[in-house]
């Protein structure tokens, strides 16, 4: 670690713990502008035995428990580097130089899992409704009606749980190694776009690294540190792939690719469904060529159609079909004896009608006079 990267990381260090509570907001808005500080602090993260190291786990620690959501994100960037390091270092069962990181992994798990109240955190969603706008769509606004926009929106509204209840954890064993960083890899995919691009590099190379450690396809990387094999659970590669998803269409399409092929890998070798099905399916739906944007989202971008004219329609009630139904009891109606009169009438009318013809269109001359019986 270079002189000027230490000094950037010790003045990072003093500068926080002197800062008043007032003036947290404007320094979390001022904290992507060091632009020395991130590379730093990277430096310092994946070098285990670097003396910085565990004050500047700590202070990450203090930056995610604020309640200043820009402070959070700007700890949450480097969590990929943070698990490959833990995974690397537990792999080589040296313990004594991963206290640090454990505590802030589980520190990050044990906030994560419980809301402001001390209460444990579901995580769900809603599936999609027609009543509700979306990206995709926007429902027609009703006219008078008796429901409500309230109702509508919680009608058939149907609520998926996908992560909750996950109890409390004072340390890491075998048995709840990957229950937590698939936790944590889950908090990271849902705050992804606000990552910076130094995190979409991390959280691709820490794919590579886990999935070829220790494997003969590490000998075609640069990378060729000696390192155990990672033992991986299909679930933790399944968020794994968000990630490096996220990454391919937002900056890294090469490291993305990159990693997306290491994940396959793996995913072969250990014989995985779901990470191998959903990493085939990715590969098929690559496009051939990089994104024009550097930045971009070539694939993942969706074009919102305008918004159209809304037209008012009266809702289908009970009360509107009963005076339908009033309206049509109301109105005359031809019984059988009016029909069969009306048919006649129409067959006499079209013979008078013939008569007329035929006497207008005959000449006089070629009518028969009348014959009168002789007395």
């Amino acid at each position: 670690m270079f002189g000027s990267e230490r000094s950037v990381v010790e003045e990072w260090l003093s500068e926080f713990k002197s800062l008043p509570e007032t003036h947290i907001p404007s320094y979390a808005g001022s904290l992507h502008l060091k632009k020395s500080l991130v590379p730093a602090l990277y430096r310092v993260i994946q070098d285990p035995n670097n003396e910085l190291l565990e004050p500047v786990c700590h202070q990450l620690f203090e930056l995610y428990r604020s309640s200043e959501d820009r402070l959070r994100r700007f700890t949450l960037q480097f969590l990929p580097e943070l698990v490959w390091v833990y995974l690397r270092i537990t792999a080589s069962r040296d313990r004594q130089s991963n206290g640090c990181i454990e505590a802030l992994l589980l520190g990050i798990y044990n906030l994560e899992i419980v809301d402001k109240d001390g209460n444990s955190r579901l995580l769900s969603f809603t599936i999609p409704s027609l009543s509700k706008p979306s990206i995709y769509h926007e429902p027609s606004s009703l006219g008078s009606m008796v429901l409500t926009e309230g109702a509508l929106c919680q009608h058939d509204q149907i609520r998926v749980l996908y992560s909750g209840l996950h109890p409390q954890r004072e340390t890491f064993t075998a048995q709840n190694r990957f229950e937590v960083l698939c936790f944590l890899m889950l908090c990271y995919n849902a705050a992804v776009v606000y990552m910076p691009l130094s995190s979409y590099q991390s959280v691709c190379r820490m794919s590579s690294r886990l999935c070829v450690c220790g494997f003969p396809r590490q000998q075609q990387k640069l990378w060729r540190e000696p390192c155990n094999r990672v033992l991986l659970d299909p679930e933790f590669m399944v968020q794994m792939l968000t990630a490096v998803y996220h990454a391919i269409y937002n900056g890294e399409w090469e490291m993305g690719r990159e990693a997306l092929e290491d994940i396959v890998y793996r995913a072969q070798l250990e014989l995985y469904s779901q990470p191998l099905l959903l990493g085939n399916a990715m590969k098929s739906s690559l496009p051939e060529s990089a994104p024009d944007d550097p930045r971009g989202r070539k694939v993942l971008q969706v074009e919102v159609t305008p918004t159209v004219s809304r037209i008012s329609i009266s809702a289908i009630t009970t009360a509107s079909i009963r005076r339908h139904r009033w309206k049509r009891e109301e109105s005359p109606t031809l019984g059988l004896e009016e029909v069969w009169l009306a048919g006649r009438f129409c067959m006499s009318l079209s013979a008078f009608c013939i008569f007329v013809l035929v006497l207008v269109f005959i000449p006089t001359s070629d009518r028969s006079p009348c014959q009168y019986p002789s007395m």
